[in-house]
């Protein structure tokens, strides 16, 4: 199977995002798929089909699918996991471009670094704002999700990748929006409790009159 520039760009981008919200289970998926012989990825990625890479993953993405469920926790985790999901993501998309020309290479791989970051960045940002709720559900049930878009797309991503990409793109910007307006909505309360605190002790401290 030949892969166009083109495919390979759908193929990072949907892939990137995926990593952006679990680099281990979106590995693994395709690890899985290429040593399955259910996909075909691009020559430079045969390394994720080797069986030292998938128990690897397989192994972090357990933990992780525990960790990233506790709230609290799962803020310590992604921060983290800053310095992670982008240069694997970036890495990844690398060895994919590898056939495409030097410069294409080096695009592909600042573009899923870059892809990768903003996910990573709107999925933190989004769970610090659900963390502070008393009930873990709602940790739970994101966090679950995240996995599921995580496989489903780099699934996707093998199979359909202008279809991936695309769902990829409206996601990334639906999630830097969420992130934005949540962060937004905590900001506000937190200026004020803090901001009030401040301004009734300079007034508490002014000499009387």
């Amino acid at each position: 199977m030949s892969f166009t520039p083109a495919n390979i760009a759908a193929l990072v981008i949907a892939a990137s995002f995926a990593a952006g919200l679990n680099v281990y289970a979106t590995v693994l998926t395709l690890g899985l798929l290429a040593r399955a012989h259910w996909a075909v990825l691009p020559p430079g990625l045969e390394v994720l089909g080797h069986t030292w890479v998938l128990v690897v993953c397989g192994i972090m993405f357990a933990i992780e699918f525990v960790a990233d469920k506790i709230p609290g926790f799962d803020m310590v985790w992604n921060g983290l996991h800053t310095v992670v999901r982008a240069p694997v993501a970036a890495l990844v998309a690398y060895h994919a471009s590898s056939q495409l020309s030097p410069e294409m290479q080096v695009l592909a791989t600042a573009l899923a670094a870059a892809i990768a970051l903003a996910a990573h960045s709107s999925k933190t940002a989004i769970r610090a704002a659900v963390t502070p709720s008393p009930e873990p559900v709602s940790n739970i049930a994101l966090s679950s999700s995240e996995d599921v878009v995580a496989i489903g797309l780099t699934w996707f991503a093998t199979h359909h990748p202008f279809v991936a990409a695309g769902a990829a793109l409206v996601l990334l910007m639906a999630a830097v929006g969420s992130g934005w307006a949540l962060l937004r909505a905590v900001k506000k309360p937190l200026k004020k409790l803090f901001g009030g605190g401040a301004e009734q002790q300079s007034a508490g401290m002014e000499p009387p009159a």
